[in-house]
């Protein structure tokens, strides 16, 4: 063992550390080890709360989404797409054809995103799980039926059960404004309200999915699509998708989850990074506790520094064994509140036991503890810990008297 890590150790863990100096060194562990649970059980926190959204989302965001490189609409006749169905990675793929379009209702009106989706989409969507109201159906024999966001529901004053039905306009296509007024170049559309979505406060202003063949009717089209959604069996990887992206070519732009909502995802990163630096913040004021009970340290062991010094020890020396010790408490202090944090998340991540108020669907804050928020809570704080410690350890030569018999020049 190194002699100025030696000295250290036995500076922290000698019998007679009831002084004022060693309390406020242990005062300083106990500090950084809150400060280290804190910043695992928040981001842990935030990540659960991530993981809710992006699981939401991922059941009206597909795992990849194919769309023309020019153009809007394009016709899946390629043989690439017949390839894409025989693919073992490949669950399911399905026909879409979204538009802005605008909703009339018992004298109420408003724009919707319009989806339209085929009998697969129809039948295999995770959208049923989100249902608050009524029943996910889009066809109620012959009658085409249209599921609602509940915020667009809200504004239109719809509810399942009632009789009216909800009319969708668009403008016809190559028509132009007529002498009768532009209401009569408008295309239209009846569907029946079959229910009410909930699956995001921005997604649920504007969500409404119907079947594709009342989409091309409203706006004029045969068998073009908007998009081909494919579910893959291991979720969005990025091999999987450089593969689809290389057989269809060109011709086509395919996008992973990520690309479809960058900017959702980059406020969700940045959001996560800012949360790590305000408590990496908490973290070094924290810190300097430890600062001052090196600063006192120095003082104290003056005596001490004299000896070594006779003994034949340098001012690096020196210095290094105030460095270790004020690191050595921080990493005590890191290592408790690892163990501290870690063991409260994964508790929480079992067992809910911090339940959520009332009035959310989640019954207990969402915990998902990750390697890399471990690794990054590690490495900020072991580095708050080092840099104090280099900021106090120059006292430990810069306020020691020369030993006797040296020359003070």
């Amino acid at each position: 063992m190194k002699p100025e890590l030696y000295i250290a150790r036995r500076y922290l863990f000698a019998r007679k550390s009831l002084g004022v100096i060693h309390t406020i060194s242990a005062i300083s562990a106990i500090g950084m080890a809150v400060g280290t649970a804190a910043l695992i059980l928040i981001l842990s926190v935030f990540n659960g709360f991530d993981r809710v959204i992006q699981d939401n989302l991922s059941d009206l965001a597909p795992d990849v989404l194919v769309t023309a490189a020019h153009g809007k609409y394009f016709v899946p006749s390629d043989p690439a797409f017949d390839a894409l169905a025989d693919d073992p990675d490949v669950v399911r793929t399905c026909d879409v054809l979204e538009e802005q379009v605008f909703v009339a209702y018992a004298g109420r009106e408003g724009l919707a995103r319009a989806k339209g989706v085929d009998g697969t989409y129809e039948r295999e969507s995770g959208l049923a799980a989100h249902t608050v109201d009524g029943e996910f159906s889009l066809h109620r024999g012959d009658v085409a039926q249209a599921a609602l966001g509940s915020g667009l529901a809200y504004k239109l004053g719809v509810r399942p059960h009632f009789t009216d039905p909800l009319i969708l306009y668009y403008p016809r296509r190559g028509t132009r404004i007529p002498l009768a007024g532009p209401a009569s170049a408008l295309g239209s559309v009846r569907v029946s309200p079959s229910c009410l979505l909930s699956v995001g406060a921005a997604v649920d202003e504007e969500l409404l999915v119907l079947p594709i063949a009342q989409m091309r009717t409203l706006l004029g089209l045969g068998e073009e699509v908007s998009g081909v959604e494919i579910t893959l069996s291991g979720g969005p990887d990025r091999r999987t998708v450089r593969r689809i992206r290389e057989l269809l070519g060109p011709d086509y732009l395919v996008r992973d989850r990520y690309q479809q909502n960058p900017a959702l995802y980059k406020m969700m990163r940045y959001e996560k990074l800012a949360v790590y630096l305000i408590l990496l913040f908490v973290v070094i004021i924290i810190a300097t506790n430890i600062f001052g009970s090196l600063s006192m340290l120095v003082i104290e062991k003056e005596d001490d520094t004299r000896t070594l010094r006779a003994l034949g020890a340098d001012d690096r020396l020196i210095r290094r064994i105030f460095i270790w010790e004020g690191w050595l408490v921080s990493l005590s202090g890191l290592l408790a509140g690892l163990l501290a944090g870690i063991g409260l998340a994964l508790l929480q991540q079992r067992f809910g036991i911090i339940k959520m108020p009332g009035g959310f669907l989640l019954q207990a804050y969402p915990v998902v503890l990750q390697a890399g928020d471990v690794l990054w809570t590690v490495l900020g704080v072991a580095a708050v810990g080092m840099l104090i410690s280099l900021l106090a350890a120059p006292k430990a030569t810069s306020s020691q008297s020369p030993a006797p018999g040296r020359d003070p020049r």
